[in-house]
């Protein structure tokens, strides 16, 4: 019997770094690049039934974990441009396990997502490489979560990229798939 906690969390748990190095954001910066083509490579081949299949018991289908990387991440890519042009704004929070209940997840393809994530990446890279230090140091304020600046945030949004693309493939190894 696979472990709860190791299919949630296949790659572990966010945890920030207490010191973000320019070496760190350039390696957080380069998993938001590779994310589009490593999601596109998880789910390559999938029949809808394998899309439709939960990556863990109570879980989300795999459907929905790519079209929900896809709402994140412009959510995301939004917060890191009102934290660039607003002082210290407050971040509106959204009801994720609702979003991926909406019918637009259920009947549109994930290669509309996927498409989508390759777009909004290349332009959130190009916006994140040119970054100052003073701009990374940048605040913004969430009231649900502990992050506070931008350089948390591209911390954050790396491991998204990994640990939604890792509830895949780990369930593709599992389903021999």
């Amino acid at each position: 019997m696979t472990d709860l906690y190791q299919l949630r969390y296949p790659i572990g748990e966010m945890k920030f770094p207490e010191i973000i190095s320019e070496e760190l954001i350039q390696n957080y910066i380069n998993d938001l690049k590779n994310l589009p083509q490593e999601l596109k490579k998880a789910v390559e081949g999938l029949n809808d039934e394998q899309l439709n299949t939960p990556y863990r018991e109570g879980g989300w289908t795999v459907r929905q974990v790519v079209h929900h990387v896809a709402d994140s991440h412009m959510n995301g890519f939004i917060r890191v441009r009102w934290a660039l042009t607003e002082n210290n704004p407050l971040i509106k929070t959204y009801e994720q396990d609702e979003w991926v209940k909406l019918q637009d997840t259920f009947n549109t393809p994930v290669s509309v997502s996927l498409n989508l994530l390759s777009a909004l990446h290349e332009r959130w890279v190009n916006l994140l490489s040119t970054l100052t230090k003073e701009e990374l140091k940048r605040k913004l304020t969430h009231p649900e979560n502990s992050y506070e600046r931008i350089e948390q945030l591209i911390a954050l949004y790396a491991w998204h990229s990994k640990h939604h693309t890792a509830h895949i493939t780990s369930l593709r190894k599992r389903k021999g798939w």
